[in-house]
């Protein structure tokens, strides 16, 4: 049986691995948890971003905090331009057609990158990549903790975004009644895109915070964005607090599980909180009933 020594690096790894998660599951609360769409082309749209980030730091030389500036807004007019250019026209309001539109994007987007950047994986080496911070005794990577940081602040903005502005008063009228919505003047596909865009901006904040500690390929969203609709299941739909802590939650989980029953076998406990919150509370752990 491991000792305190032990554990307690590892949750507090888990933590920051689950800022990480956190912060990719935001941006998919928003589109799927708000506005109830499914959102297939997540995980590809954040390997865009990672790559993004990838080549402003090759060919410029932008660090990826400074790209914070750049990426996300770009991410953004993307979303947008997606939710109002192909998303929307091609669904035709229909939600099962959003759902294979996004499946289609996704198929492209991996395709086309396939065919760019061929299947290499890349990473990008700065001064910081390898720092550590020591915390209650254990050695934190620096990128880690920042991330965690940025996921705490992400998560802030994009609640007051929701709670203090009229686009989020709007946003969270059109996920009650679109009919209502639409007759008090709210100019549905206009809040539609905007978002899209917004939890499509969040993929950059987090390729931006990944990148210094990880890394890019074609597939590299796959593995986040099953972990991504797990948190946002067990935050509650359209919870953002609920994504933050969900996230922290299975970071904490996958890396007890790793400690326990091995690396290969770590992943185990997300999925077994994912069906048993299926099972007992469907609505999550600060969701509510629709």
């Amino acid at each position: 049986m491991p000792d305190l020594a032990i554990i307690i690096p590892s949750v507090l790894n888990g933590l920051t691995t689950g800022a990480l998660y956190a912060l990719v599951a935001l941006g998919l609360t928003l589109i799927y948890g708000v506005l109830h769409i499914i959102n297939f082309a997540h995980g590809a749209l954040l390997m865009v971003g990672l790559y993004a980030v990838y080549f402003l730091n090759a060919t410029l030389g932008i660090d990826p905090y400074v790209a914070l500036l750049i990426v996300p807004p770009l991410m953004f007019a993307l979303g947008y331009a997606l939710q109002r250019g192909i998303i929307g026209k091609a669904s035709h309001g229909r939600d099962e057609n959003i759902l294979l539109v996004t499946l289609g994007l996704s198929i492209v987007i991996e395709n086309l990158s396939l065919f760019v950047f061929k299947s290499d994986t890349r990473a990008i080496d700065t001064p910081y990549s390898f720092e550590v911070v020591e915390i209650l005794g254990a050695f934190l990577p620096l990128p880690k903790v920042i991330a965690f940081a940025g996921a705490l602040i992400t998560a802030t903005l994009l609640w007051l975004l929701m709670a203090r502005t009229d686009l989020g008063k709007a946003i969270r009228a059109l996920a009650k009644e679109r009919k209502g919505a639409k007759l008090v003047g709210i100019n549905t596909e206009h809040v539609f895109a905007m978002s899209f865009g917004l939890g499509i901006g969040c993929l950059g904040v987090a390729a931006c915070l990944l990148l210094p500690s990880y890394y890019v390929n074609p597939q590299v969203g796959h593995g986040f964005v099953l972990i991504a609709f797990t948190i946002v299941v067990l935050g509650g739909m359209g919870s953002f607090v609920g994504a933050l802590i969900g996230g922290l939650i299975i970071g904490v989980v996958e890396a007890l599980g790793g400690l326990f029953l091995g690396e290969s076998l770590g992943q185990i406990g997300i999925f077994l909180i994912f069906i048993l919150v299926l099972i007992f509370r469907p609505t999550g752990l600060l969701g509510h009933k629709v």
